[in-house]
This record gives structure tokens, sequence and C-alpha cells, in this order.
């Protein structure tokens, strides 16, 4: 049976935890950097040397550490991407632009347990050499940014922040950079060009990869307030140990954000692999199942850009038999490990780790035009295909959803919807957009055409009641009434 697994939120939720250095400190924190800036060079069977923050990088590569805020790439691969050649200043930015929705995981660590954040991002910054780091944070996050603040103030006060931190010769400085509520600062060079100072316009990818021409045109890591909490993790327990927990190619813990119609919404911490869509859904330890007299419908697997699964999907996984062999096995959508690969697999991805849960009282097509609203607000507009797409798909969707529809709009809206994606766009926001489209109208088509045909009914039978009172009026003559 799959059980919740805190390693983040081991503390969080404890009675009497609160989100102060002192009591941080008395549950063992900034051990770890401690431990990290103590590190002495490691000697080599080729007589070469690894210092301190080679060992983490690699400990970090050995863990299969993959980011926490979406595209689940290889952290220490990222890592490893970082120009140290250049003569430049190296940058690394907390993306904590937690926008996505149905996504709610990233402020349980600010608001509850912001220190293990901060230490998690100076360890990263000693590994990577960085002097000065930024903390993007979402603007509807106010309260968020002032307790980061207060931390980040408070680790000043003890020299875990700043010149010569515990004497270790080591200097870093941590600004908190608040954004004013745009979608697109979740994309990395978005989120770079505001911090700038700029229209927060995603920058076309090559040249401008943040590990060679990021902030100020420097070499910039962009990591999710997850995946640096994890780091801090890593270092205390080592990349083997770390490589343990979950399962492989999907190890370490994730938060799972679990909303929609089930009976125990909310946010639980699970290894990665270790429980199955079902048993997220529905065990009493997590989600408890749906309202009562209530039958599953769909499943958006991770934040709201994830492609939806349909209630009673197979799939064909790969797994391996008894003597190791790679065999396919249909898999039900429910009994889908909830894992990066296994959603892939399934056609999907497990993106933020935010589970949305829709039963039958649902009506599919209200929940994309819902959805699709957000996309058209959202689109920073640099590029056509996006820009204009993700307005006509809006546009279509809200006639539909009051009463206007046509039963040739599902097909209408696979046309846009086919025309955003596969490299039209600088950056991933014309999947984001589009894949809901693709994705709901492939598996609810009936709905669509069912909802447009019976507006087309309803119109042509309002149309012809109107032209047979308008010819009795007219028969009835001036007089008639």
């Amino acid at each position: 049976m799959a059980q919740e697994y805190k390693l983040i939120l081991k503390y969080a939720d404890e009675p009497g935890y609160t989100p102060d250095l002192e009591c941080y400190l008395r549950h063992g924190g900034y051990a770890e950097l401690k431990k990290a800036l103590a590190l002495p060079p490691k000697d080599l069977p080729d007589g070469k040397k690894l210092t301190a923050q080679e060992q983490i990088r690699e400990d970090v590569k050995i863990s299969g550490l993959r980011g926490r805020g979406g595209a689940g790439f290889s952290c220490g691969l990222k890592w490893s991407f970082v120009d140290r050649k250049s003569g430049k200043p190296i940058y690394l930015i907390c993306n904590a632009d937690e926008s996505e929705p149905g996504t709610f995981k990233d402020r349980q660590i600010i608001h509850k347990d912001p220190h293990q954040l901060i230490e998690g991002m100076i360890i990263s910054c000693f590994a990577n050499d960085v002097k000065l780091a930024y903390l993007y944070i979402r603007g509807e996050m106010p309260e968020g940014a002032r307790i980061l603040n207060r931390a980040l103030q408070e680790a000043r006060a003890k020299n875990f922040l700043g010149k010569n931190i515990l004497g270790s010769g080591y200097d870093l400085e941590i600004y908190v950079h608040r954004g004013a509520g745009a979608y697109i600062c979740g994309e990395e060079t978005g989120l770079i060009e505001s911090l700038e100072g700029k229209r927060p316009y995603p920058r076309i990818k090559p040249p401008y990869f943040p590990a060679v021409l990021g902030l100020w045109m420097c070499p910039t890591i962009v990591n999710n307030v997850e995946t640096l909490c994890n780091v801090k993790h890593i270092v205390g327990l080592g990349g083997t140990a770390f490589a343990k927990l979950g399962t492989p190619n999907n190890t370490g813990t994730r938060i799972v954000s679990l909303s929609g119609q089930v009976k125990r919404p909310g946010y639980y911490e699970i290894e990665v692999g270790k429980a199955t869509l079902g048993e997220l859904i529905n065990d009493p330890k997590f989600g408890g199942g749906l309202r009562d007299g209530r039958k599953l419908k769909a499943i958006i697997p991770g934040g709201s850009s994830s492609k939806v699964l349909k209630a009673g999907e197979k799939f064909k996984l790969k797994k391996k038999d008894a003597e190791g062999k790679e065999i396919l096995v249909e898999t039900d959508v429910l009994d889908l490990p909830y894992d990066f690969d296994s959603l892939a697999a399934a056609g999907t991805m497990s993106g933020s780790s935010a589970i949305i849960v829709m039963d039958d009282s649902v009506d599919i097509v209200e929940a994309l035009a819902n959805l699709s609203e957000f996309y058209a607000h959202e689109s920073c507009g640099q590029c056509t295909p996006c820009r204009e797409g993700s307005l006509w798909m809006n546009k279509a969707l809200h006639r539909m959803a009051h009463g206007e529809g046509r039963a040739s709009d599902a097909d209408y809206l696979v046309k846009i919807a086919d025309n955003i994606p596969g490299g039209r766009t600088i950056c991933a926001f014309g999947e984001a957009c589009s894949w809901p489209v693709q994705s709901f109208v492939a598996k609810f088509k009936d709905e669509f055409v069912a909802k447009g045909q019976a507006d087309e009914e309803r119109r042509a039978k309002k149309t012809k009641d109107a032209v047979t009172t308008n010819k009795l009026e007219l028969a009835a003559g001036p007089h008639g009434h």
C-alpha cells in the first residue's frame, strides 16, 4: 500500500513548528550547509582532486534528481551545462512563480519552512560558485514574500548569508523579487527578462540557453523551489542514498497537489512512482475517493497544461518480467504509477505534480472553456500562433459554454490547436494552451458535438418559432388584435 513519505515536509505540518530560524535550528537546520562548506577536497585515482563544489555537483547528478517545476529535466545535467569558463559571474534564480492551475505545493514550503528553501539555495549557490542569487516569487503571494524576506534577514544575522559565510570565505547574497501576476514568468527565460525589468517575452533557444546566456547575458541556473529543497537532502543523505528513494530514473520524493472532486483535497508527499493515480485519488490516506454517489470522469494529472486522462483508459507500459526482460503490460489509468516516465508513456506528463479530479457532474465543455480563458489571458503575445490561437480557442469555447455552439466546433477547435505547437512558438506556452484542447476534444468529442448540435437545434427551433409567429401576425392584419 502506498504511504506518504515526508522528506521536505517532515516538520512543516507538525504542531508548534514555526517558520522562524530558531525553530529551524532546533530541528537540525543548516547542518547540511555546514557539512557542504566543510567538505575537504577528494582525491581521485588519477591523482586529481575534486573540490567541495565539484563533489556536491557530482552527488546531485548521482542522485538522479529531476526538476520539480514541470519539465522533469535532470538537475545535475542542467548544472553541468553552466559555462564556467566565460569569466562572467554565475547567477542562480529560484523559480517560485507557482502559477500552474491546480498547483499549490511550493507555497507550503515558502509559508511553513522558508529556511529549508534558503538552505537549499545557499548549498546550490556554493556548489556552482554563485555570489548573487534571486528568489523570484509570484506576485499574488505577498505573505510568502514577507516570510522569505524575514527569513533572509534572520539568516544574515546568524552569518548563514552574506560575507564570509560561517568563516568559510564564501560570500553570497540572495534577494527576493516579486512578480506582477504573469503566468509566463514561470518560463525561465521570461522570468529572466522580467527580472531584468523588461516585458517578460521568452527568449529563443538557441542561442539564449540560461546556462550560457541568462541573466544580463551571464551563465544562470533556474531551479524550482522543491528542486532546491531536495539539494539540501542530497547533501545530508548522499547522492547514492537519495537515489534509493522513489524508483529508477524517478528518484526522491514529490509533493503532489490534489484538487477537484475528492473528499480529501490537499498536498501529499510521496516517493516518486511508489503510488498510483488510483491510490492518490481513492486511498483514505490521500484523496479518500470521490464524493458519494459520483463516478470518475477524467483526471488532469500534472497541472492544467497536461493532457487529460479519461476514466477507464488503458495503456501499454513497458515493464520488466521475472527474468529482467522488457514486456508490454496493459495498465488501467488508475494503475499508472505517479512518476515522470509512466505518465509520459501514457501520452501526458506529471508536470508540476498537480492532480485535478473530475467526476461525472462536470461539464467537460465548460471545464475546458475555463482553462482556455486562462491561457488566452496569460499568453504574452510575442508569437502569432499562440497569441491568436489561444484567443480563437477561447472565443469558440466561450460560445459553446453560453449556448452558441455548433456541431462543427469540435473539429474547428482541433484545427486551431494543431497549428500552435510543433516549433511554431518561442516557448512551451504554445503546447501548454493547445494540449488541453487537443486531449479534451479527442477523448470527449461526443460531448462537444452533442452540445453543439443541441445549440444548433435550439436556435433553429427559435428561428422557426419566430418565423411562424411573424407569419401569424401578418396574416391577422393590422386589426388582428
